[in-house]
């Protein structure tokens, strides 16, 4: 799954920078990767403490995303623009869709 690396880049990020993270996000994301099998479940928790990012499900997420695993990394790589994904029908959004319009800046911090 190729965006493993993302989501252990996101861990990462929040280990070393949760606080600002948090202020920024305010929600905890569910990700799923519809192709990824058991493994594709991500949770990024930017609502509570300084954060945490863990593989799984919290059935408890503000947003709920579900993506391929190559659009996943398009994304994140800037190639596929996440309107454009979810108007096409390559993302999926369960609960507060204005929190996904946080993602890209999200994605931007944790990749410094």
């Amino acid at each position: 799954m190729k965006s493993q690396a993302l989501f252990d880049q996101m861990a990462a990020a929040v280990k070393k920078d949760g606080a600002s993270l948090v202020k920024m996000g305010g929600a905890v994301f569910q990700f799923i990767i519809s192709d990824g099998g058991a493994a594709g479940k991500f949770t990024l928790d930017l609502k509570n403490g300084t954060g945490a990012a863990c593989a799984g499900e919290d059935t408890k997420a503000d947003c709920t995303i579900t993506i391929a695993d190559a659009d996943m990394v398009a994304m994140a790589e800037g190639k596929l623009d996440g309107m454009q994904a979810f108007m096409g029908g390559k993302l999926k959004i369960k609960g507060n869709m204005m929190l996904a319009q946080k993602l890209s800046a999200i994605l931007d911090a944790t990749k410094k």
